[in-house]
């Protein structure tokens, strides 16, 4: 597997999303050199993920779609051609936010220690822990704190 050290600069495409075993991703929109590229190039989404405590907080708690980030880390190249490469970031800094917090059809919201997502499509509301540990899936926002409270009564309250 081919890897390189690199710094990307690029826009969030959409909230970032808590990912498996305490980790978070997202996607960066890199703008194309316009000057040197052919008018048919578009821009490139890179996939980044990271699993620094650090790095996944300030991405499930302050990145919202619009913020201009650099994303330092190691590009992994995908093990088939075709396949998308992966940003593995250590580093994240923040160049500039966007305006105005995007909301669409859904909203991140905090609960404490814990991030629910509610979707304006479905009843369900996913909870994970501010580090992006999966807790559990409520039936309807009204389930919410019994699932946290349970999840707490079980893990002896660690978030």
């Amino acid at each position: 597997m081919d890897t390189k050290h690199c710094a990307v600069d690029g826009w969030v495409d959409a909230i970032p999303a808590p990912g498996p075993r305490d980790t978070a991703t997202f996607d960066l929109i890199v703008p194309t050199d316009l000057d040197a590229a052919e008018e048919d190039i578009h821009d490139t989404v890179v996939t980044c993920t990271s699993g620094d405590p650090r790095i996944v907080h300030e991405l499930l708690n302050r990145i919202q779609p619009g913020d201009l980030l650099r994303a330092t880390g190691t590009l992994v190249q995908p093990p088939t051609p075709g396949e998308p490469a992966l940003l593995v970031v250590d580093a994240l800094e923040v160049l500039d936010t966007a305006p105005i917090p995007v909301l669409r059809d859904m909203v991140l919201d905090r609960y404490g220690d814990y991030c629910v997502i509610f979707d304006a499509d479905r009843d369900q509301v996913p909870v994970f822990t501010a580090y992006g540990a999966w807790v559990g899936l409520a039936d309807n926002p009204d389930a919410i704190t019994t699932l946290i409270d349970l999840h707490e009564r079980v893990n002896g309250g660690d978030a």
